[in-house]
């Protein structure tokens, strides 16, 4: 029997996502811009809800092209209020907008100034009560992200980017996705 973090279900989107994704290290703007965007439309709703919608989003998003984003103006943001394969949230939408924008801007991009943020790698954690909702590193990289004019980027949210990208290692300590990706946190794994 393959044992995986208690938070997986036997869904074949979790399993792929849980077994391929999740904890393995993002590089790129536009890849971690993905990971911010989705994220954010996930709070207060199942990651399923995302996972499931997450080619809608590509698709809506123009693939999470940044400069593509950022570009965006009130008929797109009415045009994705109006799609029924996203989650259709104003707030939520329009902070993508705004997110692609700020990543524009941001000296270095986005994945380098993320990935400042990796976290040594720390004891595995033994159940899912183990893993912190947030950590001191999440709230700083909240707190940068909102200096720079990021949304939806509060702490917890942060941590779950953190943990989505790489940036920390939260498989528990017996499931079998933890070994294929330990090692591969802290600064050094940023260059």
């Amino acid at each position: 029997m393959v044992i995986r973090c208690g938070w997986v279900t036997d869904a074949p989107d979790y399993l792929a996502y849980h077994d391929d994704e999740w904890g393995r290290p993002v590089r790129g703007d536009d890849g971690v811009y993905e990971r911010i965007t989705l994220e954010a439309f996930q709070s207060g709703l199942s990651w399923l809800t995302i996972l499931r919608k997450r080619e809608n989003f590509r698709g809506a998003f123009s693939g999470f092209s940044i400069p593509a984003v950022a570009a965006y103006g009130e008929a797109d943001v009415e045009r994705l209020m109006a799609d029924a394969g996203i989650v259709r949230n104003r707030a939520k939408i329009e902070a993508a907008v705004a997110n692609a924008r700020a990543a524009m801007d941001l000296p270095g991009g986005l994945s380098d100034l993320v990935w400042r943020y990796a976290e040594e790698p720390v004891k595995a954690p033994l159940t899912l009560a183990d893993v912190p909702a947030q950590t001191p590193g999440s709230k700083a990289l909240a707190k940068e992200l909102k200096r720079h004019g990021f949304r939806f980027v509060g702490p917890t949210t942060a941590y779950a980017l953190m943990q989505a990208i790489g940036l920390v290692n939260d498989h528990v300590a017996e499931c079998w996705v933890r070994g294929t990706v330990d090692g591969l946190r802290g600064p050094a794994a940023a260059r």
